[in-house]
């Protein structure tokens, strides 16, 4: 293959980094899934129940989040991204044993996804750190462009894979697929050799975590334009951890849909994501960055607002398809526009915490969410609460469109 076309494709650090992340993205999206069905139809959950286990993920961000921004900046990313996916592949393996020996229960559900959150923190603040020591910093937008097209393709066939593997071996047997997935990421990431040998920046100075944290909130949200694009973004954590608990319960129940068929509504997300990373590049240069996330949060929230319109049926699958693919267009452009943003205007020694206190937050948000998506479900209704959680996602737009964000930019290399 071509390396000037594809100039990616110098630095095998980052080509090892990609087929490790694609590993895993396929095998978390069967477990997405399978732990929705796991819940809402073995375990007959109610919709705040699957709202605590969607909150359980992510608890741990709120927890822990901002001093694990701290230790990655302290430490060599790789040794912590192998150590978190081998130990996920060890804890996702639970599910099975526990399903095998009829002992899964909710609680035990919710134990064992709290402890893979807290791993998944570690992961990912080292995650988003580690791409600046593998490809030059011109090619971060592109290098996280051809991830969030990863992402995409896994996202699109994955739940179609899902709903096949769950009806096929079960729920929790499918779960393995995902486990064995973080064992051959953690191999692989264990190869990578970056382009310089990485150092842990101030390992051996004195500590005062509370003056760390304090600059990382600093930078976050006392920038002009990184501040109100963080609000923005909680904002929009919330609604989607709302929205994605009931959407769930909206299709498997209200709807009387199978899980075939929500897989296959998430399908449509991956697909127009991949449409959506694979434009973000021309849309940053023709617009912006500020404007081109803003539209892609314009789209999100017409998306939101598409799905309590869907009945039963062939035309609502339809509306739901349609739905999903547009959200996964928004997500597909803001992604990694918004991220080489975040990194081109960061300091390297700030960008652990930097990433980690946004992604923190934007998890915290999804721990506030979620259980209040199944709350509004088993009070208000299941169309209720998705009309209120699309309804929050206009609101984000609309302050986001109105902030200074609106007017950032970045230079035509950096995209």
């Amino acid at each position: 293959m071509d390396r000037r076309r594809f100039p990616l494709l110098r630095y095998p650090a980052y080509v090892r980094f990609w087929v490790a992340d694609a590993v895993s993205m396929v095998g978390s999206t069967v477990t997405g899934l399978a732990l929705q069905v796991l819940a809402i139809v073995t375990l007959q959950a109610s919709g705040t129940e699957v709202g605590i286990l969607n909150a359980a993920r992510w608890l741990p961000y709120l927890l822990f989040g901002l001093l694990a921004g701290v230790f990655v900046d302290r430490h060599r990313r790789q040794p912590v991204l192998v150590t978190a996916d081998l130990a996920r592949a060890v804890v996702l393996g639970v599910i099975p044993l526990a399903a095998a020996l009829d002992v899964l229960s909710l609680p035990l559900l919710i134990a064992v996804v709290l402890v893979f959150g807290s791993l998944s923190l570690a992961y990912d603040a080292a995650h988003q750190s580690y791409l600046p020591a593998l490809v030059p910093g011109d090619l971060l937008t592109p290098a996280y462009a051809r991830l969030e097209q990863t992402m995409a393709v896994a996202q699109t066939g994955g739940p179609v894979v899902a709903g096949a593997l769950i009806k096929l071996i079960g729920a929790s047997v499918a779960i393995l697929v995902d486990a064995v997935s973080y064992l051959i990421s953690g191999l692989v990431l264990a190869t990578a050799r970056p382009l310089t040998p990485e150092v842990a920046h101030g390992a051996d100075q004195p500590r005062d975590l509370r003056q760390e944290i304090r600059d990382g909130l600093a930078w976050v949200y006392r920038n002009s334009t990184l501040g109100p694009l963080a609000a923005a973004s909680h904002l929009w954590f919330v609604c989607q951890g709302l929205v994605t608990t009931v959407y769930v319960l909206f299709v498997l129940t209200t709807l009387d849909l199978s899980a075939f068929v929500l897989g296959l509504t998430y399908a449509f997300a991956g697909l127009g994501s991949l449409i959506g990373a694979t434009a973000s590049g021309w849309f940053g240069r023709r617009l912006g960055v500020g404007p081109a996330i803003i539209l892609a949060r314009w789209l999100a929230a017409i998306a939101f607002l598409l799905i309590p319109l869907a009945g039963s049926g062939v035309a609502g699958v339809v509306v739901l398809c349609a739905s999903q693919f547009l959200f996964g267009i928004s997500v597909g452009i803001d992604s990694p526009i918004e991220m080489s943003y975040r990194l081109a205007i960061t300091p390297a020694n700030l960008l652990g915490r930097m990433n980690a206190t946004i992604r923190s937050v934007n998890r915290a948000a999804i721990v506030i969410g979620a259980p209040l998506g199944g709350l509004l479900a088993d009070h208000l209704g299941h169309r209720e609460a998705l009309w209120i959680g699309a309804g929050g996602m206009v609101v984000q737009a609309i302050l986001l469109h109105r902030s200074k964000f609106r007017h950032a930019r970045l230079s035509e290399g950096d995209y």
